[in-house]
């Protein structure tokens, strides 16, 4: 719902995914249109009872809360934090706190749409009103459709839609910010409340694996500035994993302690001051993030099967061994050490380089023959980053049963991606140090190493690092006739 022109003498802001007070849609909104404005967050039990009690993420919001809280008070407000059940405490809090209406940034994730239906009836119920806005995208649902005025499954048609549509407001307006501090007079001081700590919510253990990147508003800005002086690499240097090519912000997305708005303005602006491919590859990149949303939205059946429902019918491998092989690749112990090297730097820090996560994610469907949804399901709970709608739409591509996928027959060779990407081992060499010592060719795969070379590095196979749990070659061809219920006969084999 867009902004309408009743006025409210007491308003409440609900903060979720969106953990500033800067260009911040929702609360923008509540202050125009508001006397009065209280602000809260609430820790929903649903989500957190089914989090192990060291989760990164939620040291992650605890320490962005205490910024976004501080930040408040600076500006005459303050924000209300609470440990419950969202559905419940948000009606019970506007009952609390006397508010006419509730403001609040749109989610498209299916439980979270469910959530909000359920807040938005208990407070029309009180005579409370009900507004949300868009926020973490640049256009949502039907804003981008294509000429026959239907969802697009194919990125670049929509990605093309997508710029032609922004760029028709020569004005920006689609990125303009949402301001706020002309309007913060208004912001509500509420009784002290304080912020649940850590292990009053269940969490004693979360603090002592906090993120490599700082949290809150303040870790945002520090990681976008240092960013500005390599986006025009970007497209140089992303795939590499061992260099520093990322922006590393897709943590801080995913919270919101930076709005979209802000960077699709930073990538235009270097856009246009000169021909700059980083820029225009990253802004390529936020709009893949917009195009995962919408398909989430028109398409909710993603979250548990395929986008392409003959998909569905594949076979995929069950039982023991199965089960051992996926927890070899969750352990980083396949043999394959690219493999190994990611799975380990996603165990250790919560994070997986953009390149690795789809060849790890082919290694587990194409070489393994295990189901997609085991693996996006590790990914959605140890990414520091994870986002449904992201992490779906990857591992969907990856298994080939997604919208605009890599054909079925495209299997990642996970020796050549290594030595394609990670040319001279250092990357493997960080997270796995019993190889350092082999050489630049021999370390993609140790298994093929001459004897000798072996012995020098002092490195044996099966003792300091394992076999191969398959063979990619036989497993090629496995995966080509699992595929064959979708197509008869696989006529581009291809692997790469």
């Amino acid at each position: 719902m867009q902004e309408n022109k009743l006025r409210f003498q007491r308003s409440l802001v609900w903060f979720r995914r969106d953990l500033r007070n800067v260009d911040h849609a929702a609360l923008h909104h509540a202050l125009r249109q508001s006397d009065s404005v209280f602000c809260a967050f609430i820790f929903d039990e649903k989500i957190l009872n089914d989090l192990p009690d060291n989760d990164r993420r939620v040291a992650f919001i605890h320490e962005s809360l205490s910024e976004l809280a501080k930040s408040l008070e600076q500006m005459g407000g303050g924000l209300i934090v609470r440990h419950a059940q969202a559905e419940e405490e948000i009606p019970r809090l506007a009952r609390e706190l006397g508010v006419d209406a509730v403001f609040t940034n749109r989610d498209y994730e299916p439980q979270a749409k469910l959530r909000d239906t359920t807040v938005e009836q208990s407070l029309l119920a009180s005579n409370c009103a009900f507004f949300s806005y868009k926020d973490q995208v640049i256009f949502e649902k039907e804003e981008v459709l294509s000429l026959a005025g239907t969802p697009f499954s194919v990125f670049t048609p929509y990605k093309n839609a997508w710029l032609k549509k922004f760029y028709a407001d020569t004005s920006d307006f689609y990125s303009r910010a949402y301001p706020i501090e002309k309007y913060a007079h208004k912001l509500a001081r509420p009784a002290a409340s304080g912020i649940p700590s850590l292990a009053e919510l269940g969490f004693p253990a979360a603090a002592e694996r906090r993120m490599p990147v700082a949290a809150g508003m303040t870790g945002a800005s520090q990681l976008l500035d240092d960013f500005m002086g390599r986006m025009k690499l970007y497209d140089q240097s992303r795939d590499f994993p061992a260099i520093k090519g990322p922006s590393y912000l897709s943590v801080h997305l995913r919270f919101g302690t930076i709005s979209i708005r802000h960077l699709v303005q930073e990538a235009i602006q270097q856009m246009r001051i000169a021909a700059n491919r980083g820029a225009e590859i990253w802004l390529s990149e936020l709009i893949w993030r917009d195009f995962y949303f919408m398909i989430l939205h028109h398409h909710p059946h993603v979250a548990n099967r395929s986008f392409k429902p003959d998909y569905d019918a594949i076979r995929w491998e069950t039982g023991p061994q199965a089960d051992a092989h996926f927890n070899a690749w969750c352990e980083g112990r396949t043999g394959y050490p690219l493999v190994d090297a990611a799975m380990l730097q996603l165990n250790q820090t919560g994070y997986m380089h953009n390149r690795l996560r789809m060849v790890t994610a082919c290694f587990l469907i194409k070489d393994l023959g295990i189901d997609w949804r085991r693996g996006e399901a590790y990914f959605a709970e140890h990414l520091n980053d994870f986002d449904l709608s992201a992490n779906n739409g990857g591992w969907q591509w990856a298994s080939s049963s997604g919208c605009d996928a890599q054909p079925y027959f495209r299997i990642f060779n996970p020796i050549t991606q290594s030595e394609k990407f990670d040319t001279e081992g250092k990357f493997i060499k960080r997270y796995l140090p019993q190889l350092a010592k082999l050489d630049k060719r021999s370390i993609h795969a140790p298994w093929k190493a001459a004897p000798l070379l072996l012995e020098q590095a002092g490195v044996k196979i099966g003792k300091d690092y394992p076999f191969p749990v398959v063979e990619h070659d036989v497993a090629r061809k496995q995966t080509l006739t699992r595929y064959a219920v979708v197509k008869k006969v696989a006529t581009h084999e291809g692997d790469e």
